[in-house]
């Protein structure tokens, strides 16, 4: 008998702190992915932008940026989540643009995006 109610407070604590870790773990990501740790924007011009990933398919871009006269060219790595601004990216191929972005810190996995930078808008310039 008192075997028994040890075991059941034993499952109770195990099946508590499996729920727990549930929890918390997504609470971490939900924050991760809506607190954005800085915002900016972008100039230059997209040089690749493709889906990737095996079993997560993520929108991943490479921006190249442009320099001050006689300076390196920089790119700009950056991931995308939402659909309207994948088709503007999309269109706006070959042309430069102006790539709103946001920085997340802190994700735990690439299945969210490959990059720590979230493309928010996207305009193309003249």
């Amino acid at each position: 008998m008192f075997i028994d109610e040890i075991k059941k407070k034993a499952v109770k604590i195990a099946v508590l702190l499996v729920v727990s870790t549930v929890f918390l773990c997504a609470g971490y990501i939900t924050i991760v992915l809506n607190w954005s740790y800085s915002k900016g924007d972008r100039v230059g011009f997209v040089q690749k932008f493709s889906e990737k990933g095996w079993l997560c398919k993520t929108w991943e871009g490479e921006m190249q940026m442009l320099p001050i006269t006689g300076a390196l060219p920089e790119k700009f790595l950056f991931s995308v989540r939402d659909k309207s601004v994948i088709s503007k990216i999309n269109s706006s191929m070959g042309k430069k643009v102006s790539l709103t972005y946001e920085q997340h810190i802190g994700i735990p996995t690439s299945c969210f995006g490959e990059s720590e930078y979230f493309a928010v808008e996207a305009k193309t310039l003249q």
